[in-house]
Formats: C-alpha cells, sequence, structure tokens
C-alpha cells in the first residue's frame, strides 16, 4: 500500500506521529485512537458570596451594573496575570493559568478588587491536567478546582495541596485548612492563602 503525507520530507520537518499512526494502521489493520487534547492548567474559580441578597437590596437593574462593573474587573486581573477567561455562569468565573503561582496572584487581586466594589468573593485552584474541548477545558482537575472553590470561606483564596506544593519557594504563604471530603473527588488537603 501508498501513503503519501503532506509536509516536507526532510527529516527533521517530518510529522513523526503521522508516520508512525500510518505504520501501525499497516501492520494491525486499526486507526490509533486519537489522543485527547490535554495540558497542565491551574483552574480558578470565582463566585461572589451572598450574590442573591445582594440583588435582592439592590434591584435589577442597580445589580446589573455592580456585576458589570465585577466582571470588568475581573476580566482586567485576568489580563494582567495572563490568564485565559474559560466561562462565566452569572458571578462566577472559570479561568485558567499556565503557572499557578500567577494564579493564585491573580486570585488575590481580583479578590481585593473586587472588595472596593463593595462585593465579597470566594477562590479556589487547583492544577491538573485538563481536556481541551472547543475553547472549554474538561475533566477531574476541573472538577477539583469547583470543589476546592465550594469550601473557601468569604473571602477566602483557596488552593488544593498540589498548588501549594507547585508553588514552593514563591514566597506565598499558606495556612492549613486541613483535609476535607470534595464531593466526588475523594479527600484533600486545602489551604488557605495568607500572603505573598
Amino acid at each position: 500500500r501508498f501513503v503519501e503525507l503532506s509536509g516536507d520530507d526532510h527529516v527533521p520537518w517530518i510529522d513523526a506521529d503521522q508516520v508512525v499512526d500510518e505504520v501501525e494502521e499497516f501492520v494491525t489493520g486499526v486507526r490509533p485512537a486519537p489522543e485527547p487534547d490535554r495540558v497542565l492548567a491551574t483552574v480558578l474559580f470565582t463566585d461572589l458570596v451572598e450574590s442573591t441578597r445582594r440583588a435582592a437590596e439592590l434591584g435589577d437593574r442597580r445589580w446589573r451594573e455592580l456585576l458589570e462593573a465585577h466582571h470588568a474587573a475581573v476580566r482586567q486581573e485576568l489580563a494582567r496575570f495572563r490568564g485565559r477567561e474559560i466561562d462565566t455562569a452569572g458571578d462566577g468565573f472559570l479561568a485558567t493559568f499556565d503557572g499557578p503561582a500567577r494564579a493564585i496572584r491573580a486570585a488575590c487581586a481580583i479578590r481585593d478588587t473586587i472588595r472596593t466594589l463593595g462585593l465579597e468573593l470566594r477562590a479556589g485552584l487547583h492544577t491538573g491536567e485538563c481536556e481541551l474541548m472547543n475553547g472549554k477545558v474538561g475533566g477531574i482537575a476541573v472538577h477539583t478546582g469547583a470543589r476546592v472553590a465550594a469550601q473557601a470561606e468569604a473571602g477566602e483564596v483557596l488552593v488544593s495541596s498540589t498548588v501549594r506544593d507547585l508553588v514552593a519557594g514563591s514566597g506565598i504563604a499558606f495556612e492549613e485548612r486541613g483535609e476535607r471530603e470534595l464531593k466526588g473527588v475523594g479527600s484533600w488537603r486545602l489551604y488557605s492563602v495568607v500572603g505573598g
């Protein structure tokens, strides 16, 4: 069987994966399944505290204006710390970062900026392999990040033990919050960011 592959034929520029896939299919008769697109990322979840109560107090128009100011402030900090907005649902954000220390600093900056608007938020972070799906992220790491955020108190930036271990030497200080059972993802030791 003859297979012509597109691209240059000079060895440094060939697509070795494509060649191996063709050889594997020729030998076994089965086309290899494509590996899902996965990346190591730090996921950040934020959520406004008592947003429903605040919305009821302020009324729809004033709440919408405050929420727009919140969204603008979060997006400004995400840009400053090279975060990537993945999703926003109402008053919460999901963002990814290529570095956990930068993600923590972004979360703290977002919290501090949001306080100037008279709002309080909680944030949670976890680092792990995420599956990329049409501009979104998925996988256990994302679920774990959401569960960490759900454990955070008002004004708290909470991280998993994975994140804490990865930023050793960064100057970021933590206070242990103990081991918590996170729904669906097991037991994790969590840490609150207290400085850095």
